[in-house]
């Protein structure tokens, strides 16, 4: 696979690309629906996000609801089933916006990375980190990084051993290593996450040492 092929020119990602099987990035579709799983995602494990999220399929008999449907259930209903004030605005405004403006799947499936970002980060509780998940996760694009993201951090800070204490400056380190992986950063961030989230045992705990003394 060319990606493949491409990441492993870094010997340290090389190492991580070896240990996990290949995978394909998805093209989907409901782009407003996916939005607003990403919302309810937030600040959650993924235990208890999945849990809400089969809640709210479950008003709507366990289907994927339209945005005009999302639109027309009150605030309330979507907070008996344990959504917070903010997160109940903040769906009925991604469905709005979708609505208002006439957003298809189609059209977000031919617009650059900067345009979806452009557009989608204009509605209120669609952050920058929120829309990227959406090019990665659901429009398919090879050549996203998430340089907000906490666990693409960890991962490129415990992967290359970065020992810089001023966060611009790391930041900027992370930046420039991560741009050697263009145009293939959404398989390298995929595979960052899998290797952090599944590192065995000791080299956690060495790494969770590594932070403490910082």
């Amino acid at each position: 696979m060319e990606h493949i092929l491409h990441l492993s020119k870094d010997k340290k990602l090389k190492k991580v690309i070896d240990t996990q099987p290949p995978f394909i990035l998805e093209k989907r579709n409901k782009v407003y629906l996916r939005l607003c799983s990403s919302i309810l995602s937030q600040q959650l494990s993924t235990t208890v996000a999945k849990v809400l999220y089969a809640r709210f399929l479950a008003l709507f008999n366990n289907k994927e609801p339209t945005a005009k449907q999302i639109l027309e259930t009150p605030a309330e209903t979507f907070r008996s089933i344990g959504f917070s004030n903010a997160k109940a605005s903040y769906v009925h405004n991604v469905c709005r916006f979708f609505i208002e403006n006439k957003i298809t799947d189609a059209q977000l499936h031919q617009m650059t990375n900067e345009e979806v970002i452009e557009l989608l980060t204009q509605i209120k509780g669609v952050g920058k980190w929120t829309v990227e998940m959406i090019l990665m996760f659901t429009l398919g694009r090879e050549d996203v990084f998430a340089l907000d993201d906490l666990g693409l951090k960890q991962g490129v800070i415990k992967l290359y051993n970065l020992k810089e204490t001023d966060k611009k400056m790391l930041l900027k380190k992370i930046e420039k290593i991560s741009s050697k992986w263009s145009p293939y950063r959404t398989y390298a961030s995929r595979y960052l996450w899998n290797w952090k989230d599944n590192a065995p045992e000791p080299e956690k705990k060495k790494a969770a040492v590594q932070q403490t003394n910082k």
